[in-house]
């Protein structure tokens, strides 16, 4: 086993730990910190493949920003006094959801099993930053906009059931 293997299972248990982390804690501002473990540990993922760049953005987009924006969203909403918060996983749509990651579960490793994946190769395929600029700026700037319009309507929208809940 090279040492490449021994980092990316490492980095790739930290990755499933944090998800885990994200979907077991009781408590929503450790799942947020549990989130960012599991997006840094992406973008060392990433950065095994000798994709720089996309660590780079996994970084400051999703590492920060994104999760910087949901922690600012829970703390303006006050989810702590909300009652459902504590017992929102003793639902009765509890055999649903574990129906349905279970068939996910299965999808997933059914795909994997099935896929024809080529073996060892020596050539790492290299993307010019020219050729990836231009493809983000003319095909992808649409879907980018209306991303980051959905994440500011959800922080105005945050913003203002704060602010309507000061005045009762």
């Amino acid at each position: 086993m090279s040492y490449e293997e021994v980092i990316f299972y490492f980095v790739a248990a930290l990755t499933v730990l944090g998800a885990l982390g994200v979907v077991l804690a009781r408590n929503v501002v450790h799942c947020a910190l549990f989130l960012i473990l599991a997006l840094l540990a992406v973008a060392g993922v990433f950065i095994l493949l000798s994709a720089e760049f996309l660590a780079i953005v996994q970084v400051l987009i999703y590492g920060g920003a994104v999760t910087i924006l949901i922690l600012f969203a829970m703390m303006l909403t006050r989810v702590r006094d909300m009652p459902s918060a504590a017992g929102g996983l003793d639902g009765p749509q509890r055999p649903f959801a574990a129906l349905a990651a279970g068939a996910f579960l299965g999808l997933s490793i059914l795909a994997a099993v099935s896929t024809e994946w080529p073996g060892e190769t020596e050539e790492i395929t290299l993307v010019p930053f020219r050729d990836l600029g231009e493809s983000l700026f003319r095909n992808w700037a649409a879907p980018f906009e209306i991303a980051s319009l959905v994440l500011l309507v959800a922080l105005i929208g945050a913003i203002i059931l704060a602010r309507g809940e000061e005045g009762e």
